[in-house]
C-alpha cells in the first residue's frame, strides 16, 4: 500500500466530504432554524441535478447549466417552502416525516414525467482529464474542482452567517426561535430564504457531483442518509458542525471503501477478507456516529444549549 495511493484516496474523501457539507448545511440550518425533518431535501439535489444536464444540454455550456440549475432550485425550494412545507411546522415529527416522504414520491414520479429516468452529464472538456499534483500523483481535474468549490461554499457560508445581520438572524432563529419572535424577527421570510439557500447548495452539489455519478431518479435519497449522519455528529444547526463532520463522514467512508479490505487481507484470507471488507466498511460511518451519540449526543458543536 504505497503513500501516493492513501493521499489519492484521502483527497477523494475531501471532495465526498465537501459534496456532503453543501448537501447537511442546507439540512441542518432547516434542522436548526424550522425544527422540521425534511426527508425530501435530498430530492432537491436530484432536482438540481436534472436541471443542470437538461439546462447545460439546452445551453452548450455547462457553467450556464449550473447556475440556471443552482437559481432554478433555490426558486423552486422556497415556493415549496412557502406553498406547502409551511403549513408542517406546527406539526410533530411524524406528521413532517410522513409528508416529506410522500414529497420524495411525487417528486421523482415529477422529475420522470418532465425529463425521465436519467439525463447524461459530462464535466467540461478542458477539466475531464488528470493533473499532477505531486510527483507521481495524478489526480482527476474535476475533483480538484469539486474540493475547490466546496473550500469556497464553505468560505462563503462561514462568513455570512457569522458576519452579516442575515447570518445574525439565521443563529440568532437556531439558537431560540421563539425569543427570535418575540424581539419581531419576521419568522417567515427567514424560513423561506433559508430553505431556498439550502435548497441552492442542493442543486450545487448535485450539479458537481453529476459528471461522477449517475442522473437518475431517485439519486437523493442514498446521499440524504449520510447528510443526516452528517448534522448528527456536527451538531443540529451549526455551519462549522456540518463542515467538520462532512469531512469526518467523507473521509472515514472513502478510506474505509479503500483501505480496510486491504489491511484484512494482511491479516485473513482473501476470500474472509473480500467479504468482511465491504461489510465494515459501509458499518464504519454509522459506527462513528453511534459513537458520537454515546460520547457526545449534542454532536461537536451544538447550537442548542438545551
Amino acid at each position: 500500500m504505497s503513500g501516493v495511493f492513501v493521499l489519492e484516496q484521502a483527497l477523494n474523501g475531501l471532495q465526498l466530504g465537501f459534496m456532503l457539507f453543501l448537501l447537511a448545511a442546507g439540512l441542518t440550518l432547516v434542522f436548526g432554524v424550522m425544527d422540521m425533518i425534511n426527508l425530501a431535501h435530498g430530492s432537491l439535489y436530484m432536482v438540481g441535478a436534472f436541471l443542470a444536464a437538461w439546462l447545460t444540454a439546452w445551453s452548450g455550456s455547462f457553467l450556464v447549466g449550473v447556475a440556471g440549475a443552482v437559481v432554478l432550485t433555490a426558486l423552486f425550494g422556497m415556493l415549496l417552502e412557502a406553498g406547502l412545507l409551511r403549513t408542517l411546522y406546527a406539526r410533530d415529527h411524524l406528521s413532517q416525516v410522513l409528508a416529506t416522504f410522500a414529497l420524495i414520491l411525487i417528486l421523482n414520479d415529477g422529475v420522470k414525467m418532465l425529463f425521465g429516468n436519467d439525463l447524461p452529464l459530462s464535466a467540461p472538456a478542458a477539466l475531464e482529464g488528470p493533473v499532477e499534483i505531486l510527483p507521481g500523483l495524478h489526480y482527476p481535474a474535476w475533483r480538484l474542482v469539486i474540493i475547490g468549490v466546496g473550500v469556497l461554499v464553505a468560505l462563503l457560508l462561514y462568513l455570512g452567517v457569522q458576519r452579516t445581520r442575515m447570518g445574525a438572524l439565521v443563529r440568532a432563529g437556531a439558537s431560540n426561535r421563539e425569543m427570535s419572535e418575540a424581539m419581531g424577527l419576521d419568522v417567515g421570510r427567514l424560513f423561506t430564504l433559508v430553505f431556498g439557500l439550502g435548497a441552492a447548495l442542493c442543486a450545487v452539489a448535485g450539479s458537481l457531483l453529476a459528471p461522477l455519478l449517475a442522473v437518475q431518479v431517485g439519486m437523493g435519497e442514498n446521499i440524504l442518509i449520510l447528510a443526516f449522519v452528517v448534522i448528527v455528529i456536527g451538531g443540529i444547526g451549526s455551519i462549522r458542525g456540518a463542515l467538520v463532520g462532512a469531512l469526518l463522514v467523507g473521509v472515514v467512508d472513502t478510506l474505509g471503501r479503500t483501505l480496510l479490505q486491504q489491511m484484512l487481507r494482511e491479516v485473513l484470507p482473501p476470500q474472509w477478507a473480500s467479504a468482511a471488507g465491504p461489510a465494515l466498511a459501509s458499518m464504519s460511518v454509522y459506527m462513528l456516529m453511534a459513537a458520537m451519540l454515546v460520547v457526545r449526543p449534542q454532536g461537536l458543536f451544538p447550537v442548542r444549549s438545551g
